[in-house]
């Protein structure tokens, strides 16, 4: 990620260009760099791996601080630069691979936790979002360069235009905190939209086994694909008046002023309640179908055909990944 002309990794992509098959665009600002480093506070006792390293802008500024930082690295010929300065810096590993497929198992074998960092691709940042959210047993803390408006959307709170799912299931999991905001000259080339870093802290375990885990899924997903409609109309077919009322919830109202705590109060409700079947279509269904035909975990919904994906939404995207 460092300048194309100064630092230790000073030499450009292979052709001089950022490769639009990855979306890249290169961090340059030293005075964003400088930021985001002072709000990682790295040290010589942490294991980070860093999503998207491309050019090194962060990562040998944090190599400075006698971490050891594993780099995932899509591109191979970034890659292999990356790895042509391991002999000067032996507390950096280089893998290439993608990161949506990558067992950070390989890194270090449980239970030793890391800090995540990274530039995410803004086409294909949800999937690596939850992909990381699967793993927060595993993690200390992440800082995720963004898009701006997808970081606002991970802070957002009840009533406004911007909350809605990925709200409520990274607020669920995690302590959310808008750090940086970097404009496009901040990259080469400049990307059409802002970035933002956030950085999220995993919360103490929430005592939701995997039954009610699951259904807070299909409920969310549920409310906010009829944001616009009532509560009641929004679960018709996954959660009834009763169980909504359980819940001390109104069923008149809309589902986008829900707190997260109110999608944790329902999804208990409907599965301590007993609500064992419910009418879908004119057919009776038990809920553990109706979850399947509804919802499927975020790791594994979000990552089908990720590949296809990424192809077709990187021909949209109005601001590619930056690394």
């Amino acid at each position: 990620m460092s300048r194309a002309s100064s630092g230790p990794f000073a030499a450009p992509a292979r052709d001089g260009h950022p490769r639009r098959r990855f979306a890249q665009h290169f961090l340059h600002d030293q005075a964003v760099i400088r930021r985001i480093i002072d709000a990682v506070a790295p040290g010589p006792d942490d294991l980070i791996v860093e999503v998207g390293p491309g050019r090194g802008a962060l990562t040998f500024p944090m190599l400075a601080s006698g971490c050891e930082l594993h780099a995932i690295e899509i591109d191979r010929d970034l890659a292999a630069r990356l790895r042509s300065q391991t002999p000067h810096h032996p507390n950096l590993t280089v893998h290439e691979a993608d990161a949506l497929d990558f067992d950070l198992d390989r890194i270090a074998p449980p239970p030793r936790r890391f800090r995540v960092i990274g530039n995410l691709p803004y086409n294909i940042s949800t999937p690596l979002l939850f992909r990381f959210l699967a793993s927060l047993p595993r993690i200390t803390d992440m800082h995720l360069m963004l898009q701006k408006e997808v970081v606002e959307r991970m802070a957002s709170v009840p009533g406004t235009r911007e909350y809605g799912r990925l709200s409520v299931m990274v607020q669920l999991d995690c302590e959310v905190e808008r750090v940086i905001r970097a404009g496009p000259g901040a990259f080469h080339p400049a990307p059409r939209v802002e970035s933002a870093v956030v950085r999220l802290r995993p919360r103490p375990h929430i005592a939701l086994d995997h039954a009610r885990r699951r259904r807070l899924e299909t409920i969310v997903r549920a409310c906010f694909s009829k944001r616009r409609k009532t509560l009641r109309n929004a679960l018709r077919g996954i959660c009834d008046e009763r169980l909504i009322a359980a819940a001390g919830l109104d069923p008149r109202v809309r589902p986008e002023i829900l707190s997260v705590g109110d999608f944790i109060d329902l999804a208990r409700a409907s599965v301590d309640r007993g609500d064992a079947n419910v009418r879908i279509g004119g057919r009776q269904l038990s809920t553990k179908s109706v979850e399947n035909s509804v919802d499927k975990s975020p790791s594994s919904r979000v990552c089908t055909d990720i590949q296809g994906n990424r192809n077709r939404l990187a021909k949209k995207s109005p601001g590619h990944g930056i690394i």
